[in-house]
């Protein structure tokens, strides 16, 4: 027998084994790259239908990926949602429920007899996080941006900030996470502890993305989770003069603020520069790309949506949503299938092959078989709980659960409580509220609700007045 054609065929496959694992083309073990904006709307994209916004990078993971038009955050405010994703439980169920620096327990506005329940402000070391499953896994882990888990009081006998930031977390690197729900500053120097400081002037999005392309680089031969947790666009609000001045031009209905305006493209051209790596190094192909935003905008054009970040209308909870896996996911698809927050972790955890941690209770589904279009996800409802008052918000204290097209919200009142229903099939802006025109749906939903908060333990508002 001639062995030269079987030699020559193991050694011609053996380089073809090699390149895949040196450009991290492993289809068992595949890259991900969790990408959250900070504050984001749902129509804050040009790809969501704001046309006077340039996102080209973010649209061209939408023209490879497939697009959410129904997914939404965890909570209307940052530090809940975060603490989801990185444990895949509700808030409700974590008892963190309110940004890290927001009023404490027992917060009482001026002439309401209501008081917040006590809520947890940072994420404890006891939980499981999915950075810790993902490293047990074999995975680099980076962490890059903002993490906002890490904020303590000493009077709540909370281990030091230090000891809570994401490297203590399962992430082999961070840059930039800390207790900071804000940046001092996104020009150099920006007086983020975690982060050392760049030449002055260094602009903090382009800084971060400097971050994760160094990492993607140094991890190229084995699969690496990224968590890339934008300071963008959280106020203050700053951004190259270019592109303020840019916006300036365009100002009007959908940029009504041209810094705010000119953040948003300046986050999109730092996320190009981290995609443009991927391609340069051959890892585009084998790396799961997903993008969201932690809750709605803080200040900005929301329409048609109803309200703001730290409200339960769909402006302060339904966000943009992308994901990206050549291969794997159809380019240019779309979904109107409600998703939530949790979803990613449980996600992220199927893909890799990974159940959930015993210590964690799942609150998400995962949506793999979702994204390669497989199958609809069934599920009869997703919930909400935001029993706390956001600062610079005038929200009312409540909770929600959205099935099928309606979603209920149940707001906390001082004799009794509220509710609100609305048909968002036909009036995504919540104008009309149909809670008296139809009492079955609105009882069937509440009862609903009220056994979820039940089944999560959730901290309720305590009404002080005299009864």
């Amino acid at each position: 027998m001639n062995w030269k054609p079987i030699a020559y065929f193991v050694v011609a496959l053996s380089l073809i084994v090699s390149h895949q694992v040196a450009c991290g083309q492993d289809q068992e073990t595949p890259n991900i790259v969790l990408i959250m904006a900070d504050d984001l709307g749902w129509k804050d994209l040009h790809c969501y239908g704001n046309e006077r916004l340039d996102t080209p990078n973010i649209d061209r993971l939408a023209e490879q990926g497939l697009q959410f038009s129904s997914a939404y955050s965890a909570a209307a405010v940052c530090t809940p949602t975060r603490a989801a994703l990185m444990t895949g439980e509700a808030p409700a169920r974590l008892r963190i429920t309110n940004h890290a620096g927001g009023h404490a327990g027992g917060f009482e506005l001026p002439g309401i007899k209501l008081a917040t329940p006590t809520w947890n402000r940072y994420l404890p070391l006891s939980k499981v996080t999915l950075a810790e499953q993902l490293k047990d896994a074999g995975y680099a882990t980076g962490f890059v941006g903002k993490w906002h888990l890490s904020h303590r009081r000493k009077q709540d006998g909370a281990p030091s900030e230090e000891s809570l930031r994401p490297e203590h977390q399962g992430f082999g690197l961070n840059a930039g996470g800390c207790r900071f729900g804000g940046p001092p500053s996104y020009f150099a120097p920006y007086g983020i502890p975690a982060l050392v400081d760049g030449e002055k002037g260094e602009y903090l999005p382009d800084r971060c993305a400097e971050e994760c392309c160094k990492f993607v680089k140094a991890n190229k031969t084995k699969p690496f989770f990224l968590c890339w947790w934008n300071y963008s666009v959280h106020f203050p609000f700053q951004a190259p003069q270019d592109l303020i001045d840019k916006y300036e031009q365009r100002k009007g209905p959908g940029i009504e603020n041209p810094t705010y305006a000119a953040m948003i493209e300046g986050m999109d051209r730092s996320i190009g520069q981290l995609l443009d790596k991927l391609d340069e190094l051959g890892l585009s192909e084998n790396t799961l790309v997903i993008f969201t935003s932690d809750n709605g905008p803080f200040a900005a054009n929301v329409k048609p949506l109803r309200a703001e970040k730290g409200y339960l209308y769909e402006g302060g909870i339904r966000v943009p949503m992308i994901a990206r896996w050549p291969g794997k996911i159809e380019p240019k698809s779309k979904t109107d299938c409600p998703v939530i927050t949790m979803d990613i972790h449980a996600t992220i955890l199927d893909i890799c092959g990974l159940k959930p941690d015993p210590s964690n209770t799942p609150d998400g589904v995962s949506l793999n078989r979702l994204l390669s279009q497989q199958e609809d996800l069934t599920r009869d409802a997703i919930y909400f709980h935001y029993p706390n008052y956001a600062f610079h918000k005038k929200n009312r204290m409540g909770s929600a659960i959205r099935s099928g097209d309606y979603k209920l919200i149940k707001f906390y009142g001082q004799e009794e409580d509220v509710h609100e229903l609305y048909d968002l099939q036909a009036d995504i802006g919540e104008t009309k509220d149909l809670a008296d025109e139809n009492p079955t749906t609105r009882d069937a939903l509440v009862a609903k609700l009220d056994a979820w908060l039940k089944e999560t333990d959730a901290q309720l508002p305590k009404r002080t007045g005299k009864r």
